[in-house]
């Protein structure tokens, strides 16, 4: 699945398109950089799980992966976390300086709608399906989701002093971007609404028990298989899972959550359920 992804993001431009050199440069620089796919593979699992067609998930799955690509763009740059290297490579605002960086990451976020209509365009996926996945993002995605999350983040740098608020963080800048990338798989394959409600929750436990998997790998990683230097959030004295609870209590949560997560999915009518129970136990184990 992965695979198929990576091939289509190569050619995610019309070639009859003229955008300046730089900024196409810029873009497939932090586009192409590898890293795990997991939204884009989410998108198709779900989309799978209901019997749809995955060519018509794919463009759905680059979106998803535009979207998540411009977020660490601009999450990498000196006025947010200020890191240096992103999956093994230079950050891109180290190779391209940070306006381009930062245009880059626009032109991405905006690709990601046009890449979405295509679902309907060229793969029929229907237009009502269409316009719930266009709304879904922008508010998955916008000021009540994960920028939403990226704004409490900066806003409680240090001063955050309750669990709760610290999860509001996770939800908003993790959660919320995995929810989507399932909800839109599901739609596009005809999911109702109790489906679509079992997937909610099943990717806001994921993408929290992702997120707390961060927070300890950060501490305890590797170097090499992270592509990043570990102990930023010390250094930058962030507030993490591990600060409050300590890394075994955060490690149980991660497992008390993917149980959640398989419930959800096993409860819910999911009629092919097996690839999304399988991506749980991955992201639970993973070291990267």
């Amino acid at each position: 699945m992965a695979r198929k992804v990576e091939a289509e993001l190569g050619f995610a431009f019309p070639p009859e398109w003229h955008i300046p050199e730089k900024l196409k440069e810029s873009m497939q620089y932090s586009l192409m950089a590898g890293g795990k796919r997991l939204r884009p593979i989410l998108v198709i699992a779900a989309a799978e799980a209901f019997g749809g067609r995955i060519e018509a998930a794919i463009p759905i799955a680059c979106a998803v992966e535009m979207v998540h690509t411009y977020s660490l763009i601009h999450d990498d740059l000196p006025a947010m976390d200020n890191d240096d290297y992103r999956r093994g490579k230079l950050t891109n605002h180290k190779v391209f300086g940070d306006a381009m960086a930062i245009l880059a990451g626009d032109g991405l976020l905006t690709h990601a709608f046009y890449s979405i209509v295509q679902a309907h365009r060229k793969f029929g996926v229907p237009a009502e399906a269409a316009l719930s996945i266009v709304e879904d993002l922008a508010v998955l995605a916008g000021a009540k989701g994960m920028v939403g999350g990226q704004a409490a983040d900066i806003l409680g740098e240090q001063g955050i002093t309750r669990l709760e608020e610290l999860e509001y963080i996770h939800v908003r800048k993790t959660s919320d971007l995995i929810v989507f990338s399932l909800k839109a798989g599901a739609r596009l394959a005809g999911a109702g609404e109790p489906q679509l409600a079992a997937l909610e929750k099943f990717g806001h436990h994921i993408g929290l028990a992702f997120q707390i998997q961060d927070d300890i790998l950060d501490l305890i990683g590797d170097e090499q298989k992270l592509g990043k230097p570990v102990k930023s959030d010390e250094k930058q004295m962030k507030v993490t899972y591990p600060y409050f609870i300590g890394i075994e209590a955060s490690k149980r949560k991660i497992e008390e959550l993917t149980e959640g997560a398989k419930s959800a999915i096993i409860e819910g009518g999911i009629p092919k359920p097996d690839r999304l129970l399988q991506l749980a136990d991955y992201l639970m184990a993973r070291d990267h």
